[in-house]
């Protein structure tokens, strides 16, 4: 009797045990696990930025990141489903267009778990944030050297769909050309799509016949024209300089980093609510950024780069405000 009660003990110790294991490994180590979803590869280079910055925080911060990328309309609520249903504290993505509404459902059905995607709209109460690139302060800070330097008073932007992310960023580089060239025109080109680079470099290649000396690569596919063609041109999310050293002048850089792990620590911290975490974004943030000029810093005239680093000071002060112009450019 004796025996047979002290391995009755000895089972419900050991299965209490394993029961507990088993929780504590379907939410990792660390007991916090978010996720990112986009419609493009990450080698797109506005999913790459949300990417690279979750890869940055899940590092440093010591938690749990995994990622589906590629995923078809017809699948993102599905997708977007199955890592809420895994028990996801946060998860992520670019959204926009066809992945919008599938994600605002999915949250309707899983208040506990935070979400920020990607939007043009507003937050959806109570779990529900929204987030979008605004580096039309380094656009516009673009815009200055190219309309200093242009030779043929043309400058070109190839971009990919007319929302109002991609609006705000061309009229702020053409603001920030005006500025200082009252008489620069811009030819302007969307290729109706997110990514795809042969089409960005055929319309490239276009405006640099009509004259364009200065491209805004808004999408992958500038540099190839510019290159072949002898022309310059401004990156677009990251620092691009590396893919065309001699042709990419500098790049407006979009770091997610902050966004990202403010996201993480606010539901860490039980604090998470639906909001707009456009600040997050913003040059004051940390968020936006004109890349270095690296081997452009010595062929751009010293009083051009003085230009860009007092509009930059002021920006960063709030004594001056680059214009959100969110209406579809046209081109000149």
């Amino acid at each position: 009797m004796k025996k047979f009660l002290l391995l009755l003990v000895i089972s419900l110790v050991l299965s209490t045990v394993l029961f507990a294991g088993g929780s504590q490994d379907q939410k990792g180590d660390d007991g916090f696990k978010f996720a990112a979803i986009f419609q493009t590869s990450i080698e797109e280079p506005w999913d790459g930025a949300i990417h690279t910055a979750c890869e940055q925080v899940a590092k440093e911060l010591g938690i749990t990141y995994e990622f589906a990328e590629g995923v078809q309309a017809a699948d993102f609520e599905k997708v977007v489903r199955e890592y809420a249903e895994r028990g996801f504290d946060l998860i992520v993505g670019d959204a926009f267009l066809a992945g919008e509404e599938p994600t605002r459902r999915v949250a309707k059905d899983y208040p506990d778990v935070a979400f920020a995607f990607g939007s043009e709209h507003g937050p959806q109460d109570p779990n529900y944030s929204v987030f979008d690139n605004w580096i039309h302060e380094p656009a516009y800070l673009s815009g200055i050297i190219a309309g200093s330097m242009t030779k043929s008073n043309v400058l070109g932007v190839v971009a990919a769909i007319p929302i109002p992310e991609v609006n705000r960023l061309v009229n702020a580089f053409r603001a920030g050309a005006l500025s200082v060239n009252p008489d620069v025109k811009v030819k302007l080109s969307f290729i109706g799509s997110w990514f795809d680079p042969p089409k960005a470099k055929e319309a490239a290649v276009a405006m640099i016949e009509s004259g364009a000396d200065y491209l805004y690569a808004e999408r992958f596919g500038v540099f190839e024209a510019a290159k072949e063609a002898g022309v310059y041109a401004f990156g677009n999310m990251s620092d691009q300089n590396s893919l065309a050293p001699d042709v990419v002048v500098t790049s407006c850089i979009w770091d997610v980093y902050p966004l990202i792990k403010n996201s993480v620590e606010s539901v860490q911290a039980g604090q998470w609510k639906a909001a707009n975490l456009k600040d997050w974004s913003m040059m004051s943030a940390g968020g936006a950024k004109l890349a270095p000029y690296h081997g452009f810093e010595s062929k751009l005239p010293q009083e051009v780069k003085d230009k860009v680093a007092e509009v930059q000071a002021k920006i960063m002060d709030g004594s001056f405000t680059v214009p959100v112009d969110e209406s579809e450019p046209v081109s000149d």
